[in-house]
């Protein structure tokens, strides 16, 4: 991401939609809103329209708001995000788009980065533009999703999806993951970490959507693993082995393993390996470490298996990601 030398700030337009939810259309002018430049200005600009005149939008609350833009605004957005509504209608029931809304979509400039929070991936999708690429949606509505548009490939395991130009998010919250993870994409994670402190949420939430799907509650007696994971946290970059994880919590690895699971949505493997890139990620991005060292202080003990892991997790090579991310970082600090 870069901001050009005009300074620029890349434009982020929030369609609102007639049945919208005030705390998702809250999401990104609160994210957003926040990073600035090393001379203190904005490195974006967040801009609320409608796809009519400006004027009322009804919300599923007992209030609207007035929206001052209208859909020309979408022509000049460089990222236009779809927060979730409950008055769809066709979008919703038939997966078709309304004339006005379809007319309105068409504004938005080829390249455009299109992203959306909780159910307002219908609009998306309605629109063809995740046909065949991955997504998700509250975890609730998976299902349904699926039935409806079968050619996209639904995950309702995670909190969001970046396949590059699109990317959505899971239900409500989840549109903060979203939203910090495009802040952290755009200008590095030192951004990032620094909107999430004074948004007072965390800069990356562990696990995906299976940890707040209803299920029996754990007895409040019994241990939990969090323990184990400060334990780990500390180690990252010295071999653990799950025994010894297990071990802090005074459970057997059966048990240890599917409390983990209960509790945090993946296994401990797969948490270790989450911890350690986001680790590499940091080091890469805040020191001038060789690659093979921040390879051993993440944990990952050589830079071929860094590379592999980064390459699953991020689509790209370490060498690749410090440098479009020290580039981002330099800018905005």
């Amino acid at each position: 991401m870069t901001v050009g030398q005009d300074h620029r700030p890349h434009r982020i337009a929030v369609l609102a939609l007639d049945g919208l939810l005030p705390f998702e259309l809250g999401i990104p002018h609160r994210i957003f809103g926040r990073p600035r430049d090393a001379e203190g200005r904005p490195l974006y600009e967040v801009v609320t329209c409608s796809v009519r005149p400006p004027g009322p939008v009804e919300t599923d609350a007992d209030f609207a708001i007035q929206v001052a833009h209208g859909p020309d605004t979408l022509a000049t957005a460089d990222t236009v995000i779809v927060p979730a509504s409950y008055e769809l209608g066709p979008v919703y029931e038939e997966g078709r788009l309304t004339e006005e809304l379809a007319a309105a979509l068409a504004r938005i400039r080829p390249g455009t980065r299109l992203a959306s929070i909780c159910t307002g991936v219908y609009v998306l999708a309605a629109a063809g533009v995740l046909d065949g690429r991955p997504a998700t949606t509250h975890w609730s509505d998976a299902e349904r999703f699926q039935r409806m548009f079968p050619r996209i490939r639904v995950d309702a395991d995670v909190l969001f999806i970046d396949d590059g130009d699109v990317l959505t998010s899971a239900g409500v919250a989840a549109g903060i993951d979203l939203c910090l993870h495009i802040v952290r994409r755009d200008f590095g994670t030192a951004v990032a970490n620094d909107v999430a402190r004074r948004t007072v949420v965390p800069p990356h939430r562990d696990g995906g959507q299976a940890q707040f799907i209803q299920r029996p509650v754990p007895d409040p007696q019994l241990s939990t693993t969090t323990a184990a994971r400060a334990w780990a946290l500390g180690r990252l970059h010295e071999p653990i082995q799950l025994r010894d994880m297990a071990g802090q919590e005074a459970m057997s690895v059966r048990t240890f393993t599917r409390r983990f699971r209960e509790e945090v949505g993946v296994s401990p493997g797969q948490w270790l390996t989450q911890q350690r890139v986001e680790r590499a990620r940091h080091l890469l991005e805040s020191t001038d470490l060789s690659v093979d060292q921040v390879a051993r202080d993440a944990g990952f003990g050589t830079a071929q298996s860094m590379r592999q892991h980064l390459q699953q997790a991020l689509g790209v090579t370490p060498t690749a990601y410090r440098r479009t991310f020290r580039t981002g970082r330099s800018r905005a600090t």
